[in-house]
C-alpha cells in the first residue's frame, strides 16, 4: 500500500462521512417510498439500518475533528430507485462499496500507526459486510 499522508487520510475519511450521510438518507427515503407486498418487511429493514449508519457518521465526524480536519456536511447523492428490487440493488452496491472503503481505510490507519482507529474501521467494515449480506439474502427472493 502506498504511503498516505494524514491530510489525505482526513480527505478520505470525509469522503466516507459523505457516503454515511447518503446512506442515512437512502435508508430513510427508501423506507418512505417502498411499496408492494413486501413493504412492511422492507420498510422495517431500511429503518433498522439508520442507527448503524448514523453511528458511523458520528464516529467519523468526531475522528476527523480529532485529527485536525473539518467534517463535511454534504452527502453523496442518493441513487434513484422506484421499485423494491431497485432499492435493494442500490443498497447492495452502497454497502459493498462501504465495506471496501473501510477495509482500505483500516489499512491506511495501520500505515499511519493509528491502531485504535484501524480496529474501529475494521469493525465498521464488518458492519457493512453484514448489511451487504443481509441485503443480498433478501434480493435472492427476486431472482428466484
Amino acid at each position: 500500500m502506498p504511503d498516505i499522508t494524514k491530510e489525505r487520510f482526513i480527505e478520505e475519511l470525509n469522503n466516507d462521512l459523505a457516503h454515511e450521510y447518503s446512506a442515512v438518507l437512502q435508508y430513510l427515503t427508501y423506507a418512505a417510498k417502498v411499496s408492494g407486498p413486501s413493504r412492511p418487511e422492507l420498510k422495517a429493514f431500511f429503518e433498522a439500518e439508520v442507527p448503524d449508519e448514523t453511528g458511523h457518521a458520528q464516529y467519523l465526524a468526531g475522528k476527523i475533528v480529532a485529527l485536525g480536519g473539518e467534517p463535511t456536511t454534504t452527502p453523496k447523492p442518493v441513487p434513484e430507485a422506484t421499485t423494491a428490487k431497485e432499492m435493494l440493488n442500490a443498497i447492495l452496491e452502497a454497502e459493498t462499496s462501504a465495506h471496501d472503503r473501510y477495509a482500505e481505510r483500516a489499512a491506511q490507519a495501520e500505515s499511519l500507526g493509528m491502531k485504535g482507529l484501524q480496529v474501529q474501521l475494521e469493525d465498521m467494515a464488518r458492519d457493512e459486510s453484514e448489511h451487504r449480506d443481509e441485503t443480498a439474502r433478501i434480493l435472492r427472493r427476486w431472482d428466484d
